[in-house]
């Protein structure tokens, strides 16, 4: 029971984060922390989500994480057809020629997603108050500062807000902010990561904090229960994942996308921004390679290039269950390089059980090194 668990109610300080709702139930049963990633919700289905975890979760606590973009493309009060008028014909007749090339059609009226960004600031304001209408243990923001009201909120109903972090800089920032725990995240995290190393940045956070009494959770290609041990021995109080939990049997990822993680090596990712137009660790597919190839267009900001990326990798998802060999080159899921430590589908509450039992390992290891 460090400060973390204090704060959190968690049983063990295992924070797994999931776009699934089943995995957020499963792992909170087990005795981990599961946190429901809310970027890709609209309102109404956020409120379903968060209703089915609550009956599901066996009174165990959880949290929900919600994007709060600090840098993104000039959109104002810009409508969604507003914003898609802005992408450029080269960047449309790209997506449609890629798709193309890997035997996936794509009418050229739905090249662009014209429904409103899930990272729009009143579309997280709106998330915000649904999360605080469920027993909530944790909120955490990424992409940016916590908002004023994300803290005002969490205040208000005893909720630890937690900030998400990939430099000693920011993690400063978000504490003079008022957030009551830092997630030191590393380059090696899926998704939106810094270039920094996890061995590097938990240590550089601890000691920037020290003495603010906010608790540093490590986050970064932590797969297993010895890695979560060696974070906390750098000083974080737990450790935050991600990757490890796409191949559980609950998880929303493919068949195909499962087996994919199972054959790569952590070399297997890419840090790229054309997916999200922010840098983002992803598994590497043709669809990078031609954004990265001589005399490609520029990746877009967010949410821009998200407005062109999401529908094609939709097409291609779809195609990919078909067993279309195309799509097999081009489809991808945000995965971190952890993906190297994954060998088996299992279940999330296997996967608890199997951090546990690595993590007592780890110290008995540790200090039988001593004895």
């Amino acid at each position: 029971m460090n400060r973390l668990c204090k704060l959190t109610g968690a049983e063990l300080p295992l924070f797994a984060f999931s776009h699934c709702r089943d995995v957020v139930a499963a792992v909170s049963r087990a005795g981990g922390f599961g946190v429901l990633g809310a970027s890709s919700h609209t309102p109404d289905t956020l409120d379903a989500e968060l209703r089915w975890i609550v009956e599901h979760c066996a009174g165990r606590p959880f949290g929900v994480d919600i994007l709060f973009p600090e840098h993104v493309a000039d959109i104002g009060r810009s409508t969604p057809h507003d914003l898609a008028a802005r992408i450029p014909d080269r960047h449309r007749r790209f997506v449609a020629d890629l798709l193309a090339a890997h035997g996936i059609e794509a009418p050229a009226d739905e090249i662009v997603d014209t429904s409103p960004p899930k990272v729009m600031p009143d579309q997280g304001e709106v998330l915000l108050d649904i999360a605080f209408s469920y027993p909530i243990r944790l909120i955490a923001n990424a992409l940016g500062i916590a908002p004023p009201r994300m803290i005002e909120l969490g205040r208000r109903h005893d909720v630890p807000v937690a900030a998400l972090v990939g430099a000693r800089e920011h993690a400063l920032r978000q504490a003079d902010a008022g957030v009551d725990i830092v997630v030191a995240q590393g380059g090696e995290a899926a998704g939106h990561c810094g270039d920094v190393s996890t061995l590097v940045l938990v240590p550089e956070v601890v000691r920037a904090l020290e003495g603010r009494d906010i608790p540093v959770i490590a986050a970064g290609g932590i797969a297993t229960g010895d890695q979560m041990a060696a974070c906390m021995a750098m000083g974080a109080q737990g450790a935050w994942t991600g990757t490890v939990w796409l191949a559980t049997a609950e998880a929303e990822t493919s068949e195909a996308i499962r087996a994919r993680m199972l054959a790569a090596t952590s070399r297997d990712t890419v840090r790229s921004k054309a997916r999200t137009g922010k840098p983002s660790r992803q598994l590497r597919s043709e669809w990078h390679r031609a954004w990265e190839a001589e005399g490609a267009p520029e990746p877009l900001p967010m949410p821009l290039m998200g407005m062109i990326s999401e529908p094609a990798f939709r097409r291609i998802g779809r195609a990919n269950d078909r067993g279309e060999p195309g799509a097999e080159a081009l489809d991808s899921y945000f995965v971190g390089q952890g993906v190297g430590l994954i060998e088996q589908v299992r279940s999330a509450g296997a996967v608890v059980q199997t951090f546990k039992e690595e993590f007592v390992e780890a110290l008995e290891r540790l200090t039988g090194a001593f004895a």
